[in-house]
């Protein structure tokens, strides 16, 4: 499989535009990447811009802090499924984590993941405030609340994927989830290494760079 196919080629920054949003629907199209990646206020937009193609919408939830109410997030999952998203990427409530409210993740994960029903549930664990332990714990959690990935990173916060986290990340998921890379994937070199690793999913605004 090329790698064009574990791309989820994104735009998330707060300028985005309409036309930025065009513009990453018809590179996906062009380069057949996965899905596109969005905030919900482009769902729509983009499911209409890539009627008709394999193309996927995935929509990011809670994002990027993660620390918004369980239900607020629940909401926003189901609205974003509602207007035509298939992926949905949630942020996980960080501090909860750290504060060892491990039932309150686990059920805010659950929830959305009973929420969104078939559609496919990506759990951005944050792992640059993380450490080795939460991060195990994080994805031990996603798998009791039935997620299918979990994702290094927004890209928002103090650092990205690494190669280490990815092999811990896959180590505890084994084959019961996915694992999504996301976050300073820029190249080629660093997206197949990814892949080489376990990723089944890459996030990136630079997808073209990388199949080029």
């Amino acid at each position: 499989m090329g790698l064009n196919k574990y791309i989820d080629h994104t735009i998330l920054k707060a300028t985005a535009s309409s036309s930025d949003v065009q513009k990453l629907c018809e590179e996906a199209i062009e380069h057949k990447f996965y899905s596109v990646c969005v905030n919900g206020c482009y769902v729509a937009d983009a499911k209409h811009l890539l009627q008709g193609t394999d193309v996927k919408v995935a929509a990011v939830v809670g994002f990027p802090l993660g620390a918004m109410t369980t239900a607020a997030k629940v909401f926003e999952a189901k609205e974003a499924v509602e207007n035509g998203a298939s992926e949905i990427d949630m942020v996980i409530n960080v501090a909860k984590l750290k504060d060892g409210e491990f039932d309150y993740v686990e059920n805010e994960i659950r929830l959305i993941k009973e929420a969104i029903g078939d559609n496919v549930l990506k759990v951005i664990i944050e792992t640059c405030y993380l450490t080795d332990e939460e991060k195990v714990k994080a994805c031990e959690l996603s798998l009791v609340a039935k997620a299918d990935f979990v994702k290094t990173s927004t890209g928002f916060g103090t650092g990205g994927a690494t190669y280490e986290d990815v092999k811990l990340m896959k180590s505890v998921v084994g084959d019961n989830a996915k694992v999504k890379a996301s976050g300073g994937v820029r190249d080629k070199e660093t997206a197949q290494k990814y892949v080489d690793l376990g990723a089944e999913r890459l996030g990136t605004s630079s997808g073209i760079d990388i199949i080029k």
